[in-house]
């Protein structure tokens, strides 16, 4: 089952499905809408893996912290900025927290 299949049958069923989260796990984009629409909360086990993506980070700190990244998501949205100050959601996630 691809991550994308996974998140969508634990959408479809309005719930946690934790025997299938480990595959939601290995795809940033989708541990952020697990989230988000599932948890409809912070998911610790998924942080790892969303602050690989600025995208994901952003959308995660606006969506679902509501504020600030913790801080080890915060450093990498930092180094993010270092690599590509011109990066459309790290300037968001940025002006997001002001």
């Amino acid at each position: 089952m691809t991550p994308e299949r996974a998140y969508w049958k634990a959408h479809g069923a309005g719930e946690r499905s934790p025997e299938i989260e480990d595959i939601i796990l290995t795809n940033s984009w989708c541990s952020y809408f697990y989230a988000r629409d599932v948890i409809k909360g912070r998911w610790i086990e998924a942080e790892d893996i969303i602050m690989t993506e600025s995208e994901d980070s952003y959308l995660y700190a606006r969506d679902v912290i509501k504020g600030k990244l913790p801080e080890k998501m915060h450093n990498m949205m930092l180094l993010f900025a270092i690599k590509n100050p011109n990066s459309w959601y790290v300037r968001k996630y940025f002006e997001y927290i002001k």
